[in-house]
Parts: C-alpha cells; sequence; structure tokens
C-alpha cells in the first residue's frame, strides 16, 4: 500500500505542476518578444519534461524509458510552440528529438571528449582486474582496513584526494574502491553515495579543478579565480555534506532507503535489487598482479589526465603559454581527459606486457570487454545529454532568469531564494554548470556598481554569499538529480543501478540542503562567514544526532 500510495503523489505532483503550467502566463518576452502569441516557450512549461522522465524514473524504477518519456514530452511542447499543422508538428517533434536532440549531442566535440574518456577508461578498469591488480589491492586493502567504517572513510579520503575533475573522481574512486568495499560488505548504493558526494562537492570547493575554471569564466570585471576562493567558506552545502560523510561512516547511522540497502549487504546482499546493469569485472588471467600493479596504472593516469587538462589550457603553448592557475582556468576538461586517458591506456598496456602479466591479445580484448561496460553509461548520458537541450530549446533559462530577476528587489532573502532557485534548476535540467552560468551573470549585474568598485573596497560580502549560494545550490540540485552527468558517473564508477543510487542518496542530499537553506537565511542578515558556517555545522550535527536517536528508540 506505502509503495502505490507514494506512486499515486508523484502521479498527483506532475499533474498539479501541468495545473499550474495552464493557469501560469508564459515569460515570453525574453524568448520572442511577444508575450501574447501563445507560445510555450519560456514558461512554466519548459520545465515539464525534466519533472515527466525524474517522475517516472522514481515511480517505475527504470531509467532509459522514463528519460526517453521525457525527451518526447519535451519535442511535443516544442512542436506545439513552433509547428503550424499537425503534419508539420509530427515532422517538428521528430526532427527536434532525433537532429537537434540526440544526433546533436552525440556529435558535440565535448560530448564526444567525455564519451571517449569513458569508455577508455572502463578498458583500463579491466586492465587492471585482468592483470591482477585490483584483486591484490583489495588483499592488501582487507589486512589494512579492518571495519566498514574505514573502507567507507578509505573511499571518502580517495574522493577528496582526487579534486581536478567530478566525472575522473567518480570513475577512478570507483574502480579503486569496489574490492575494498564489496570485501567488507558496504552496499554498492552506500559506494555510490559515498563517491557522488566527494566529487562535485569537492570540485567546487578546490582552486585547481575543472569547476573553479568552469565558475570563473561566468563573472566579468574581477578576478574569476580570486572570488572563487572566496566562494568557499560560504559553498554551505559541499562543506556540510562532506562534514555528514565522515559523520555517517564513523556513526554507523543510515537512515531512509539506504538503510536497507546497508542491512542487506551486512547479511551478503550488496545490491538489494537488480544486479544485471552492468558486466561483471573479468577475472584477473593470472595470479602475478602485484598491489602496484593498480596503483601504478591509476598514478599514470592522474598525472596523465592533469597534463592534458593543462595543454587543453594553453599550459605548453609554447610563447603564449600560461601559468599552472590560469592554463586550469582556460582548460577543456573534456579534451585534457581523453587526451590523458587515451595516453595513459597506451602506456598502461606496454606496461602490463613488459611485467609479463597480459599478452597482447587479452590487452586488445580488454578494449572491448571495457566498452561493453560503459554501455549503461554512455546510453543514460546520451539520453541525459538530450533531454536537456529538448529543455533548452523551451526556453527554461529565459523563465528562471525572470523569476530570479523579480526577485532581486529583496536583498536579505536574495541568498536564500538564489539557493533555492539553483537546486530546482539544477535537478530539473541535470546541469550544475549550466545552473551556475544562468544565475551568476544575473547576481553580478545586480551588483554591477559594487562589484565595479571592487578592485578598491574588496568583493562586497553580499556579492560573495550570492554567488557561493548559486554554486551550493547548483551542486545540491545536480547531486538530487537523477539526469545529472555526476549522478550517472557515480552510478557508474560504483557499478550501482542508477535509481537505486538516486533513491538512496535522495534523502540524505536534502537533509543538507534543509540545513543549508537555514545557512543562507542567516547569511542575508549577519554576512559573516564565521557565524554563518558555524551555526551551520552545529544545526547539522545536532539534525543527525537526533536520527541517531530516532533510529535507537525504533532498535530498543
Amino acid at each position: 500500500m506505502k509503495k502505490h500510495l507514494k506512486n499515486i503523489i508523484f502521479i498527483a505532483l506532475i499533474a498539479v505542476y501541468i495545473i499550474f503550467c495552464f493557469v501560469q502566463a508564459p515569460i515570453t518576452q525574453a524568448v520572442t518578444g511577444n508575450a501574447d502569441d501563445g507560445t510555450l516557450m519560456g514558461s512554466m512549461w519548459s520545465l515539464l519534461p525534466p519533472i515527466v522522465a525524474i517522475g517516472l524514473a522514481l515511480i517505475t524504477k527504470e531509467v532509459y524509458s522514463s528519460l526517453f518519456a521525457g525527451i518526447v514530452t519535451g519535442g511535443v511542447l516544442f512542436a506545439i510552440s513552433t509547428a503550424n499543422s499537425f503534419m508539420n508538428g509530427f515532422e517538428v517533434t521528430f526532427k527536434s528529438i532525433v537532429n537537434e536532440g540526440i544526433i546533436a549531442n552525440i556529435a558535440d566535440s565535448y560530448n564526444v571528449g567525455i564519451l571517449v574518456f569513458l569508455v577508455v577508461l572502463g578498458a583500463i578498469v579491466v586492465l587492471m582486474n585482468k592483470a591482477g591488480g585490483s584483486r591484490a589491492y583489495g588483499e592488501w586493502a582487507a589486512t589494512h582496513i579492518k571495519t566498514r567504517a574505514g573502507a567507507c572513510i578509505a573511499t571518502f579520503i580517495l574522493g577528496v584526494l582526487i579534486f581536478v575533475d567530478d566525472y575522473f573522481n567518480c570513475l577512478t574512486v570507483g574502480s579503486v574502491m569496489r574490492p575494498v568495499t564489496d570485501k567488507h560488505k558496504v552496499s554498492r548504493s552506500k559506494l555510490a553515495y559515498l563517491i557522488d558526494a566527494t566529487a562535485a562537492p569537492v570540485c567546487i570547493i578546490a582552486p585547481i579543478s575543472s569547476w573553479a575554471a568552469a565558475v570563473s569564466g561566468t563573472v566579468e570585471g574581477v578576478n574569476g579565480i580570486q572570488l572563487f576562493i572566496s566562494t568557499i567558506p560560504y559553498n554551505l552545502y559541499a562543506l556540510l555534506t562532506l562534514i555528514m560523510v565522515v559523520f555517517i561512516a564513523l556513526a554507523h547511522e543510515d537512515f531512509g532507503p539506504m538503510k536497507l540497502h546497508e542491512d542487506n549487504a551486512a547479511k551478503g546482499d550488496l545490491f538489494t535489487t537488480r544486479n544485471s546493469v552492468y558486466e561483471k569485472d573479468d577475472e584477473p588471467s593470472h595470479s602475478k598482479g602485484r598491489v602496484y600493479d593498480l596503483i601504478i596504472p591509476v598514478v599514470i593516469l592522474i598525472f596523465l589526465c592533469v597534463v592534458g587538462m593543462l595543454y587543453s589550457g594553453g599550459f605548453f603553448g609554447g610563447e603564449n603559454n600560461l601559468d599552472f592557475i590560469n592554463a586550469f582556468a582556460n582548460c577543456d576538461a573534456s579534451v585534457g581527459l581523453a587526451l590523458g586517458s587515451i595516453a595513459a591506456l597506451i602506456v598502461d598496456i606496454i606496461y602490463f606486457i613488459c611485467r609479463g602479466v597480459l599478452k597482447f591479445t587479452e590487452c586488445m580484448s580488454s578494449i572491448v570487454s571495457g566498452f561493453k561496460q560503459m554501455v549503461p553509461a554512455i546510453l543514460i548520458l546520451v539520453f541525459a545529454w538530450t533531454l536537456k537541450t529538448m529543455t533548452g530549446l523551451l526556453g527554461a533559462s529565459a523563465f528562471v532568469s525572470a523569476l530570479v530577476e523579480n526577485a532581486t528587489a529583496i536583498q536579505i532573502l536574495l541568498p536564500l531564494i538564489l539557493f533555492v532557485v539553483a537546486v530546482g534548476l539544477s535537478f530539473a535540467t541535470g546541469t550544475s554548470w549550466g545552473t551556475f552560468g544562468i544565475l551568476i551573470p544575473i547576481v553580478t549585474g545586480v551588483f554591477s556598481s559594487s562589484l565595479a568598485n571592487a578592485g578598491e573596497n574588496g568583493i562586497p560580502s553580499m556579492v560573495i554569499i550570492c554567488i557561493s549560494a548559486c554554486l551550493a545550490g547548483a551542486v545540491c540540485g545536480d547531486h538530487c538529480s537523477p539526469i545529472s552527468d555526476t549522478t550517472i558517473m557515480a552510478s557508474t564508477g560504483a557499478q550501482c543501478d542508477h535509481v537505486n543510487h538516486v533513491s538512496t542518496q535522495l534523502p540524505y542530499a536534502l537533509t543538507v540542503a534543509g540545513v543549508s537553506a537555514v545557512g543562507y537565511l542567516i547569511a542575508g542578515f549577519v554576512q559573516n562567514v564565521f557565524v554563518v558556517l558555524g551555526v551551520s555545522i552545529a544545526l547539522l550535527v545536532g539534525v543527525l544526532l537526533l536520527i541517531k536517536l530516532l533510529n535507537n528508540k525504533k532498535k530498543a
């Protein structure tokens, strides 16, 4: 009965949203220049496709068909807005889905770079498994990591150390730590949460990362990197998420659906539900594998990917070469990761052949096996990218921009408003970069006169807080969204069913989001980082202790 009730609630919420879409007058001036033409673009309708996809995914527990249903919804709405007849509408629907959606996203150079990185990393993981490096590392870790808490903390530490890029973080941490967490009966859902919680939340507070480059590129008139560093203490969601991960690992405290998954894992069931989404890791071909057969390939991969990112940013650009920080600020993560991973694959193949643990034919077959392992992630990513394109065609950014600009009059509540709007937009579109790319220019526009004098008086606290709220909300929505690239990568790295990962992570993310919202409410009044951060941490710890107390009462 509870299951059916949940489904009814989701369907009812979607129905209510559709009713609001009919009631709400479309905000179209930013898109068409005519608010009376009846178009659906730039209105609440623009967010319906991702809402349909997310709602269906949580109801049906099936992600592929849910994403496709959202894409079709977007195509139909776009046709209603632009077509002039029924037959023309049919044509517009399919052209927008196939040409402007699927084909355009597969042909996009940035997306292709990410797909290449995915496939190559899959091949490297298979190589390490076949060589016996993963097995040897798991055996070594079993003698040094004695508890489930130790396995979780080790995963957390590795996630924090790999701060260069969230995609790279998710897949590398997952492939390295899976043998360890499996050995200590940590559920795949918990592993996916640990990976996800140390991917975007770490990258968004790391000055040397692809995220820092993306943020600094959205700000004009001031030093982007300097402003990014100033936002770190106010990035409540990222900082509180890291604190929550440590608390949960050390306190052995889980709640919501995650508790069921962890209880089942303790009994030997690491998946709770279907586990056939990803291919099983290949068995080692030889018993010669040693721990360094995993460590050396991972170090090579990290080093060459960093070099690749620096190269794409102009660090090795001859006379026009940039310094280390500026090279990262100008890097193309997609190109850098693709270049670095391909170079690492070549070096790793040579290494394993020279070591005598793999033959050339085994190395070549590993590339095919790695591709097969990444097929589920590739399919979900392509559908998620297409859904974002449909949302963009419907003018979602114009709708959200209009909402935020109308709210700027209440400056004391602006941090809270920006945080909530960023969460909603990032959740619906599945892109944190796109979210702060829309909102930060609005914030800098509101405070343009203050920023003009930033060189003399320093960047005003309210500007820093508001931009931090945009960044924190973008990461929070991205963390919660089933159609987020990073969430998909975390599921892939843990080889966990994607819907399982989303449903178990959601209560944790929403808990931190609630505390962060209170923190930004306080920040609007106080504008003191020590007060805001101190109160927020105390509140989070208090909430977690209360949850622990309630769980203990249930056990008693």
